[in-house]
């Protein structure tokens, strides 16, 4: 229900007594399944490597604009968060129009936010341009990619999404070399516009987002129709097709007794009015497959989060959604404050030698594909090396305050890259908790609480440090609501065990 046609290698009848069996797919763990590996891989690489690189933009903005630090850095945030943010409606997208289309307009909407914002007269000027535009159509590309890695693997999604997601960690390099490249060369404005067309890669990604089913009609809600079928409803139109012959027109029909004259002008009198009838008719079935399309998408993507069959409705995905709201903050909060941090330990020196925000990225992505591998291990459940990986995150912030020597900062970036390493294995977990059938529309709830997290929790850490003139209690603070997301993913379990050893002990009383 919560799956496009388009993007799912089974067919499904509207009515639940048609429903065919599921067949599997020869591309399922092999094939076309690392095509998708290699879209998705170029997509976080254009993505979220660029969003991590942008505080070199970030200082051409403030140069530029004479704005505060604070207003300046809501540039960045903005657009990185409504990435993630506006998950649960690229769901309905999905819905609607597929993984391809969607992530190839994405492309072309994220292209255009980066073109436009090189002709910025201001910061708000670019809140609207990069931060709203080419924010929401990065969520339009980041998404289908996520999910279509997930509906191509099942024996080995946790070390393809690994793989995948791994683009972060190279995109961060690549990126910010290429955009300090580019703003010393050609300004800053001519950098956007080039990342821009840069950035239309994301189009060639989305093209390779090819449905597991490659026979069936996209255009069709049901996947069946052929193109080519002629409407049996009008014996003109199908008479007048020149393949059925003319012995099905009408006896007493003008252009039938012209035509068996040998009339040239009245059979070419016919064929226009057939050819008419004909493009009359797709344009009308178009339009009705079209509308049919819309209402389905819409219908699916509101019962999912509102109906009966609401995702709300299941405790455990309500609990990882509180974690999630809490946990990205954890992780961008040192990677944005990290360098000011270093000046005020005057570690500057040795931080440009081989910077702290490097050692996090490139840990980073050697954590996620070695999580990726042990949590496909048969006898390794994927949630215990999610929750392990949770507690050495959190112990990390915790325990980051207290370093004071490069070397001690350094051990502990390694931590934190390593055990973050974590994100590829949550739409693993997602998947887990509602089914593939519902991996889009949830996936799109947890990116979207951890858009909040990652809008929020930098200006958060800033604030405290207006405070207190520390970082310290702002890795402390956001670290206890880390935990507090943990717990909750700990005592729902124990709740359901409860309920049904309660179950249980009331059935056994009553009889």
């Amino acid at each position: 229900m919560y799956t496009s046609h388009e993007d799912i290698g089974y067919d499904f009848e509207d009515d639940p007594k048609d429903k065919k069996t599921l067949k599997p797919h020869p591309d399922i763990d092999g094939g076309w399944a690392w095509m998708m590996v290699l879209s998705s891989f170029f997509v976080h690489i254009l993505i979220m490597g660029s969003q991590m690189a942008l505080g070199v933009l970030n200082v051409e903005w403030l140069e530029e604009f004479h704005q505060s630090r604070g207003l300046t850095a809501w540039v960045s945030s903005l657009s990185m968060g409504v990435t993630l943010i506006v998950g649960p409606f690229i769901g309905l997208f999905i819905n609607t129009c597929g993984c391809r289309r969607t992530a190839i307009i994405g492309g072309l909407l994220n292209s255009l936010g980066w073109v436009l914002s090189a002709y910025a007269a201001n910061v708000y000027y670019l809140f609207i341009t990069f931060g709203l535009a080419a924010g929401f159509g990065s969520g339009m590309a980041y998404l289908p990619a996520v999910v279509m890695v997930g509906r191509y693997f099942q024996k080995r999604r946790a070390l393809a999404q690994g793989l995948s997601t791994t683009g972060t960690g190279f995109g961060t390099f690549l990126m910010t070399v290429l955009l300090k490249y580019l703003c010393a060369e050609y300004g800053w404005r001519n950098a956007m516009f080039i990342q821009g067309a840069v950035s239309l890669n994301l189009c060639v990604c989305g093209a390779l987002m090819r449905p597991l089913s490659p026979g069936m009609d996209c255009d069709d809600p049901q996947g069946k129709a052929p193109h080519h079928v002629l409407p049996a409803h009008s014996t003109e139109s199908v008479g007048s097709s020149g393949h059925l012959g003319e012995a099905e027109e009408k006896p007493g029909g003008p252009c039938t007794e012209d035509t068996s004259l040998g009339d040239a002008p009245a059979q070419a009198c016919q064929e226009k009015a057939a050819h008419t009838d004909m493009c009359a008719f797709r344009l009308l079935k178009t339009v009705s497959q079209l509308t049919m399309r819309v209402r389905k998408g819409f219908r699916d993507w509101y019962s999912g989060y509102f109906g009966t069959a609401s995702l709300f409705t299941n405790r455990m995905f309500v609990a990882f959604i509180f974690w999630a709201l809490f946990a990205y903050s954890s992780f961008v909060i040192p990677f944005i404050h990290l360098p000011e941090i270093v000046n005020l330990y005057k570690l500057s020196e040795q931080n440009d030698v081989f910077p702290l925000t490097s050692i996090i990225a490139i840990v980073h992505i050697f954590g996620k594909v070695v999580l990726g591998v042990v949590a496909d291990l048969p006898c390794i459940s994927v949630w215990n090396v999610f929750l392990l990986a949770n507690f050495t995150l959190v112990l990390s912030i915790f325990i980051l305050p207290l370093m004071h020597t490069y070397a001690g900062l350094a051990v502990i970036c390694a931590l934190i890259g390593f055990s973050s390493g974590y994100f590829s294995l949550m739409p693993v977990v997602t998947e887990d908790l509602v089914g593939i059938e519902h991996l889009a529309n949830a996936y799109g709830i947890i990116i979207c609480a951890n858009g909040i997290s990652a809008l929020l929790g930098p200006p958060f850490a800033g604030w405290i440090y207006d405070i207190t003139q520390k970082y310290d209690f702002s890795f402390y603070i956001s670290g206890l609501l880390y935990m507090v997301g943990i717990l909750f993913l700990l005592i729902q379990p124990c709740i359901q065990i409860v309920e049904q050893s309660r179950k249980k002990y009331m059935d056994g009383a009553n009889v």
